[in-house]
């Protein structure tokens, strides 16, 4: 600290918090101030007994979107991670189609084509704005606080970059939530206003960029460069209710196609559109009819009618979190399993099943990134993450207990979430995707036929029949999924509201995210100039692995170390003929894997870290002894070209002035020589040797390729009580590798 204040003459640089606040005010790096836009009901109003909420103001915040996306383009940590052209990728070994970041995608390259019609926007950078909503609620307990908060970003962006929280997905406003007394929540007038209110409040807010989508602009961009700016509407990020009041459509209904919703998957549907409604209407088809017969709500226009080249329902796009993981897998097929086991067993017997399938979950061995069920998955509130992280687990769980069809609809629904959350889209993904969403229509059948549930004509999983044209349209789906919004509600709300007073707190949060805004841009401006740069013995640990030939093992190694040309097995030579090392050993806990995983949370690049440990004691709780993906051809693509092995410790030593990083192994066999055709995973068991011991190697670190993540295959009998996640990778004999514990495990495992 003395040395700190010696930096400032002995006085620190803020004399509190609200001296610190003060500079932060007065930067104006970063500054757009919040306005508000004041509405109020303005139809027919009762005589007699108005109701309250007819009479309020209704406060809208935001600020200027224009001037967000100009900071956005400016902002130069963006330099060649953004897209200043629309374009179309093809793979150069067999000229296929590439689909990544949203502007490889044929959307924007139809707007650009729209945009070089006009001679006066000839050659003008088109800048789509994509944005998304979603209500929030902060705290349950003290009045069930809910905002409304509104985010924005530019399609040019890397879906990387959109995923990253690097201020390139940003708050633009926060909406009203109009509320009234029981008496009136269902009123039809009632209704009507509240989402007339949500369209009126998009199209003010966004009404400044509105010129600038007709008569460039010329703005700064990220690399330097001067450009000719075109914006334009982008697609808009929603989960299904909200997907509902942007597009004006009616419940249980489509936003994308005419499909009927008493059977959405029937085929053979049009695409729905602005044009279409907007003809019905001029037809003046009375509102009933448009209601019941094509599930359009006609007494409400949708916000981008005011807006040029916008249409709703293209602008609709898909969402992993709440179609597929909350939605398909979630909310339908796990409950359905639950309801499938009480309708055949009764509801005790079912309760045993699903008692036991809870077991199995929580005698899932760690690994890293995945979330533990210590009690199985049987709790109230669940998030995105827990129904994620289930999906990586519950496979394997449940076979033995369910017919295997339903086995692999799980298989199929799985597959198909993988797929479509790869980083690169290529027209085989498309074609494994189609697959995919084939066979889980097949399977799923069997909920139907055990009367488990009465019809499939569900808008989330009718959404999936989507995914390959919006791929096509707006490149891979994991750059426009709600999760990125919904993690933003950390930061932009729920912080802000834990950090405020809770009296009149929006008026603090709104500070708050003026503040963090002023700070993020002071930080590039800082950095832009050049003001942030600134042993054991062997023996000791044989006896401590339980490996009493490490000593031997360590000779193996260095051998094929020193003669990696010679044609023999380590074990066939001669001992003598081996290197010795007596020295010293250094033993570490874990090691840290780094590799290319664009499909995963990772960092810029798509490069991904992660911990691997074989430590005596985790967490004051057991030993932790991770399993890994070992390189043994590579010449093989995928598992034929992979080992699996558990890692009793990492060390390294040194020998004629050479230090070797090592780990000790446990090897594991595969069981044939494809995965398993129920569920897709392939089946490894414990190596050993003709007298019934474990087969250990010394390897070198660099052979290891990542972390491997093994689930035991249970089979039709329940599991001891006294089970735990700890014991798993020694109290059974056959694993499943689980290529759905991550992305980038799904795609080397499959």
């Amino acid at each position: 600290m003395a040395a700190q204040l010696l930096k400032h003459n002995d006085s620190p640089p803020f004399a509190d918090h609200k001296d610190l606040h003060k500079v932060i005010d007065a930067t104006q790096l970063g500054n757009v101030p919040w306005q508000c836009l004041s509405v109020q009901y303005a139809g027919e109003r009762p005589e007699h007994d108005t109701p309250l909420w007819m009479g309020k103001d209704y406060e809208v915040w935001y600020r200027d979107p224009r001037v967000m996306a100009h900071n956005m383009l400016a902002n130069t940590t963006y330099k060649g991670e953004i897209d200043y052209a629309p374009f179309r990728e093809y793979d150069s070994s067999d000229n296929t189609r590439r689909w990544k970041d949203f502007m490889s995608g044929d959307w924007a390259w139809q707007q650009a084509d729209e945009i070089s019609k006009d001679p006066n926007t000839h050659g003008s950078m088109f800048v789509p704005i994509i944005l998304g909503s979603d209500k929030t609620t902060v705290s349950v307990g003290t009045g069930n606080n809910e905002y409304y908060p509104l985010y924005a970003s530019i399609g040019n962006v890397h879906n990387n970059v959109r995923r990253a929280h690097r201020d390139a997905l940003v708050i633009i406003g926060f909406l009203s939530i109009p509320k009234t007394t029981r008496k009136y929540a269902h009123d039809d007038s009632f209704r009507l206003f509240r989402r007339q209110l949500f369209h009126c409040s998009l199209s003010a807010i966004l009404s400044t960029l509105k010129p600038a989508m007709t008569e460039y602009e010329v703005l700064r961009c990220a690399d330097s460069h001067f450009r000719r700016i075109i914006f334009g509407l982008g697609p808009y990020i929603a989960d299904y209710e909200e997907q509902l009041v942007l597009s004006c459509t009616v419940k249980n209904w489509c936003p994308k196609c005419l499909a009927h919703r008493g059977d959405l998957d029937g085929g053979g549907n049009l695409p729905r559109t602005q044009e279409h409604t907007d003809l019905l209407v001029s037809e003046h088809i009375d509102s009933d009819t448009l209601w019941h017969e094509f599930g359009i709500v006609s007494v409400l226009v949708p916000f981008t009618n005011d807006f040029p080249r916008a249409d709703i329902h293209k602008l609709i796009s898909f969402d992993l979190l709440h179609q597929l993981v909350k939605g398909a897998f979630k909310d339908h097929l796990v409950d359905w399993v639950l309801k499938y086991l009480k309708l055949t067993h009764g509801t005790k017997r079912g309760e045993e099943i699903m008692s036991d399938i809870d077991r199995r979950i929580a005698a899932v061995a760690s690994f890293t990134g995945l979330r533990r069920f210590p009690d199985g998955r049987g709790f109230k509130q669940w998030t995105g993450n827990d129904s994620k992280a289930l999906m990586k687990v519950f496979l394997p769980a449940i076979e033995g207990h369910v017919p295997q069809d339903m086995v692999r609809a799980f298989r199929a629904l799985l597959e198909f979430c993988y797929i479509a959350r790869r980083d690169v889209i290529t027209e085989a993904s498309l074609v494994q995707l189609n697959d995919a969403l084939t066979r889980f229509h097949h399977y799923r059948k069997i909920f139907e036929t055990t009367g488990t549930v009465p019809h499939f004509s569900l808008p989330r999983q009718h959404s999936m029949t989507h995914y390959a044209d919006m791929i096509r349209l707006f490149g891979a789906p994991n750059g426009l999924c709600s999760s990125i919004t919904e993690s933003k509600h950390i930061k932009a709300v729920k912080e802000p509201w834990r950090w405020s007073n809770k009296h009149n707190a929006l008026g603090q949060m709104l500070l708050t995210n003026q503040r963090l805004d002023k700070l993020a841009a002071s930080r590039l401006d800082f950095a832009a100039r050049g003001m942030l740069v600134g042993s054991v013995l062997s023996r000791a640990l044989a006896d401590e692995v339980n490996v009493p030939h490490l000593r031997r093992l360590i000779r193996y190694f260095l051998f094929s170390q020193l003669h990696p040309n010679d044609p023999r097995s380590p074990e066939d030579v001669p001992a003598a003929s081996c290197p010795r090392h007596d020295g010293r050993l250094y033993v570490f806990n874990s090691a840290a894997a780094t590799f290319y995983a664009p499909s995963d949370p990772s960092g810029i690049g798509g490069m991904r870290r992660e911990q691997i440990r074989a430590c005596p004691l985790w967490r004051n709780v057991a030993a932790r002894n991770d399993c890994v993906f070992v390189n043994a051809n590579p010449d093989l693509e995928g598992m034929r070209g992979l080992e699996v092995a558990r890692v009793k410790c990492f060390f390294s030593f040194k020998f004629n002035w050479v230090t070797y990083p090592c780990a000790l192994v446990q090897w594991f066999d595969k069981v044939g020589d494809c995965a398993d055709e129920d569920t897709g995973m392939w089946i490894v068991r414990p190596t050993v040797h003709d007298d019934g011991t474990p087969n250990f190697a010394v390897i070198h670190i660099d052979t290891i390729y990542r972390a491997a993540h093994l689930i035991p295959v249970y089979g039709p009998d329940f599991i001891a009580d006294n089970i735990e996640y700890f014991h798993s990778y020694d109290a059974f004999r056959s694993f499943y590798i689980n290529k759905f514990a991550d992305h980038h495990a799904f795609e080397i495992a499959s």
